[in-house]
């Protein structure tokens, strides 16, 4: 019941920013976790950022930490991440993931639902 579309992926130079943007459509968007995932070629999959519902709570992986921000705005069913001081080994297709009654930010690694992923192409 929840359909998550991406945007915003692109290729950047190290040091640049890039703003990914999540538009979600589905009843009861605003009870789920919601967060971010990467995955590059030849890596699992890696849980980014998390946010639970009401956006009071949120984390990050320690690869990220100080760097990307995740936000969202339930009103428009959206959830961003900002992406600052890009890295080469931030390459990767993100993607967009919804997780049934997360208990909090960190249960969002478990995501029911996922977006198609937008590519990241960070150069030296």
């Amino acid at each position: 019941q929840v359909q998550l579309v991406e945007s915003g992926g692109g290729v950047v130079q190290a040091g640049g920013s890039l703003r990914l943007s999540c538009t979600a459509s589905g009843h009861g968007f605003g009870d789920y976790g919601m967060g971010w995932f990467r995955q590059a070629p030849g890596k699992e999959r890696e849980f980014v950022a998390g946010i639970n519902g009401s956006g009071s709570q949120l984390y990050y992986a320690d690869s990220v930490k100080g760097r990307f921000t995740i936000s969202r705005e339930s009103a428009k069913n959206t959830v961003s991440l900002q992406m600052n001081s890009l890295k080469p080994e931030d390459t990767a297709v993100y993607y967009c993931a919804a997780k049934i009654l997360a208990s909090s930010a960190y249960d969002v690694r478990l995501s029911d639902y996922w977006g198609q992923g937008t590519q990241v192409t960070v150069s030296s």
